[in-house]
């Protein structure tokens, strides 16, 4: 008997985005010497990644 993935294990956890983000900040701004700036593009690019996905899951 299976039931449907909840939304949590669908899309994996709320905010996962968010860390890989600063993780690839992290290295960006290793590689400019500017530690500070590539973690606040990680950031803005984990934040658009969470939101982009939980705006196709809400269209799934």
């Amino acid at each position: 008997m299976r039931s449907e993935p909840t939304a949590e294990k669908k899309g994996g956890k709320p905010g996962q985005y968010i860390g890989a983000g600063i993780a690839i900040g992290v290295a960006i701004g290793a590689a400019m010497d500017n530690v500070g700036a590539g973690i606040a593009i990680g950031i803005a690019l984990g934040a658009a990644m969470d939101s982009y996905r939980r705006k196709k899951d809400k269209e799934a």
